[in-house]
């Protein structure tokens, strides 16, 4: 898949993040990942992001990642599928080319690690990024990574392969100014934790898709909302809103690290246990995962009901 194509893809519907499975020893648990992501890809995903922020980039190493995007794409067909890759500038650029060789179709260039930067340094760092490999990037604002709408037009011009911006910083009038003034150069991508959430007000400002995470165990309902939003279908938006992801939104709130520990604990939810999340992340308590497995059983009866 060339650059081009890949861009066409990210913007042509609902992304996701599938988590990483792990043994009950936290080793790469890959047949049990093969089929999570074979699964996931029946449910015409756009693309999907492996080794993302939900499978635990931060928490795998480099020379695990490159096994992660075999296993992917084995396993999703024709979807299309992106790599994480981050650190700092020579360590993003050590998984970029791995991740590369390893068969991703592109890759999402997540935060560098600690550090505050100014906006020349984020620049070349992603530039750097860019010009040692020759599939697509998207750069991910966020943290202590967030590149300005001058920043990504110097980028946009050096960097041909750059085809994506992702925002999960929430400022959307500075979301507004980069999709001004950038226009079709980028595929905009929302990636706000449980973005649905914050969906309405981000396709008003010209970031028409997003990474769901619940995609992961709940693609359907996914789905559902993504094109009740699509088509201005504002009664299923607010029904969706109030009966899941408003509740899904609080238990996830209860702890930190929970935007990834919850979404693992939906997939144990539906019987197919994808292992524990690495240290320093926690599991959920057995009374929240009391607590989604009945918001998630009250959804699947609600849609039962209504089909």
């Amino acid at each position: 898949m060339d650059v081009q194509q890949l861009k066409t893809a990210v913007g042509s519907g609902l992304l996701s993040f599938p988590v990483t499975h792990f043994d009950g020893d936290l080793n790469f648990d890959e047949a049990k990942y093969r089929r999570h992501v074979e699964w996931l890809a029946g449910y015409d995903a756009a693309a999907l992001f492996a080794a993302g922020g939900t499978g635990e980039f931060f928490s795998l190493s480099p020379s695990e990642i490159p096994a992660v995007i075999r296993a992917a794409k084995a396993s999703a067909g024709k979807t299309p599928i992106i790599s994480g890759t981050g650190y700092g500038t020579a360590l993003a650029i050590e998984i970029a080319k791995s991740a590369e060789q390893a068969g991703a179709d592109g890759l999402l260039l997540l935060p560098p690690y600690l550090m505050f930067s100014e906006q020349d340094g984020l620049v070349a760092h992603v530039k750097a990024v860019c010009n040692a490999v020759g599939i697509g990037v998207i750069v991910y604002n966020r943290d202590n990574a967030v590149l300005t709408a001058d920043s990504i037009a110097r980028l946009c011009d050096a960097c041909p392969n750059l085809i994506g911006f992702k925002d999960g910083v929430g400022d959307v009038d500075k979301v507004i100014e980069i999709t001004t003034k950038i226009g079709d150069r980028l595929v905009y991508v929302g990636g706000m934790p449980t973005h649905e959430v914050f969906a309405q007000a981000y396709f008003a400002a010209g970031v028409t898709t997003y990474s769901s995470a619940v995609f992961n165990f709940v693609p359907a309902l996914a789905q559902r909302f993504y094109r009740a939003l699509r088509d201005g279908n504002q009664t299923v938006v607010n029904e969706i809103l109030l009966d899941f992801f408003f509740p899904f939104v609080a238990l996830r709130n209860r702890r930190k690290g929970y935007a990834v520990s919850i979404i693992k604990a939906g997939l144990r939810v539906l019987g197919d246990d994808p292992g524990p999340v690495r240290p320093p992340l926690t599991d959920l308590t057995r009374e929240e995962l009391k607590l989604l497995e009945g918001l998630v059983r009250a959804n699947a009866e609600a849609k039962a009901a209504a089909e």
